[in-house]
């Protein structure tokens, strides 16, 4: 769980910050990992894009390959509580 939120901080925040958005580590299952975007991501249509071609992308790349992202999207309607 570290290594992703180390990846999620260094490697896909910045970008999602560079168009006003954010993303948070909502939970780790097995192979699975639950984020929620924020800001300007939060309503992006282009959102499941994201998700995918970004989030996962990086997360296969320098963790696992075997690894998948979900979007929480009801989590995303709620108040932003992130730490970094």
């Amino acid at each position: 769980i570290q290594l992703i939120q180390q990846i999620i901080n260094e490697q896909i925040r910045p970008a999602l910050r560079a168009h006003g958005g954010n993303i948070e580590l909502i939970d780790v299952e097995g192979n699975k990992v639950v984020v929620a975007f924020r800001g300007m991501c939060a309503q992006c249509r282009l959102a499941e894009l994201t998700t995918k071609d970004v989030v996962e992308a990086k997360l296969r790349e320098f963790v696992s390959e075997e690894l998948f992202v979900e979007e929480d999207k009801e989590s995303a309607q709620q108040p932003h509580n992130h730490r970094e």
